[in-house]
């Protein structure tokens, strides 16, 4: 099995892309309440709260890291988003690819960076594609759902506007997720992934990562009768060689299809230097194709891995998206 994994991995995460690293703080962070530390804040004033907890549950145990926003004010329920990092890299490493806790701060959201590591994974993976994580009341949807309810003990989180999102094989976990509890989650966002349930073993994920689900028209509606579809932001790159961009597309129409919505209607975008078409239905469902972008997140930081400094800010698109659909 490891070596199918391994297989898996280097197409998963595999391509020409920013690894470089950000400098540590001289000096460590001033230690802040309930074992979290407190750092300056992206704009560079009052104190945000950032900390690891670990998380015990039905489902296993997983530690998690947090950025709660300087102007986070407890008197008042903020909004929730749970971000799935990708293949090799941990939570700080995709907090600073991304730069989400810097958009948060701005909108004074909470983001939670569940960890996935080598003990469950060789390659720090988020095992989508088995079948024990595809379903509800078990395996890692169960623990990622778990991580969400407890931060929502913990502090002051609205339950109407909790949101999911993930990169690569944490984006498609963020679907399984998403899927698998829709009543938690108000939206979900899904960069460089894998429609749901287009594998149920290493075989057909990587066949399907390398040219796109094998029998599309087949792929299962993602939500059962009568449940309330989760909105979904798609972003993806044309010229993605490690997982597909017709995954990308694949994706966006399952949910499309699910949410019962119209046709997309094309828009065209020009940021970060790329040319980009964003497609949208109804409310319901976003898809950025990126010309020109690989296997990377369209427009982070380089002091991140597999990230791209050219494109849409998917970060800000992401949160923008989340933030105009909070549980009807």
């Amino acid at each position: 099995m490891h070596h199918l994994t391994r297989t898996l991995f280097a197409l998963t995460m595999a391509g020409t892309l920013s690894t470089s690293g950000c400098t540590p703080p001289a000096q460590p962070p001033s230690p802040g309440p309930a074992g979290y530390d407190t750092v300056a804040a992206p704009r560079g004033t009052a104190q945000a709260l950032i900390g690891w907890n670990t998380y015990q549950g039905e489902g296993g145990t997983r530690r998690y890291w947090v950025y709660v926003p300087a102007r986070h004010d407890p008197a008042r329920p903020a909004p929730l988003v749970i971000m799935l990092h990708g293949c090799t890299q941990d939570p700080e490493d995709f907090a600073r690819g991304t730069q989400f806790s810097a958009h948060a701060e701005r909108a004074g959201v909470i983001v939670v960076y569940p960890e996935q590591t080598a003990v469950y994974n060789p390659q720090k993976c988020w095992n989508w594609y088995d079948p024990a994580n595809q379903a509800r009341g078990a395996g890692e949807p169960a623990i990622i759902a778990g991580i969400t309810r407890e931060m929502m003990s913990r502090f002051a989180v609205d339950p109407a506007r909790v949101y999911i999102a993930g990169v690569s094989a944490g984006g498609a976990m963020a679907v399984n997720t998403a899927v698998a509890y829709p009543e938690l989650y108000a939206a979900a966002g899904a960069h460089s992934a894998i429609p749901y349930r287009a594998a149920t073993d290493v075989a057909s994920a990587v066949s399907a990562m390398r040219s796109g689900p094998v029998n599309p028209d087949a792929l299962p509606a993602p939500f059962a009768p009568g449940v309330t579809p989760v909105p979904l932001i798609v972003f993806h790159g044309t010229s993605d060689v490690v997982v597909n961009a017709e995954n990308g597309r694949r994706l966006a129409d399952q949910w499309r299809r699910a949410v019962g919505a119209k046709d997309f209607t094309r828009h065209q975008v020009d940021a970060g230097g790329l040319r980009a078409t964003r497609d949208v239905s109804g409310p319901f469902v976003e898809l950025w194709m990126v010309e020109e972008l690989g296997h990377a997140w369209s427009g982070g930081s380089p002091a991140g891995t597999y990230t791209s400094a050219a494109g849409p800010d998917a970060s800000r698109e992401m949160l923008r998206f989340f933030l105009q659909h909070p549980v009807r």
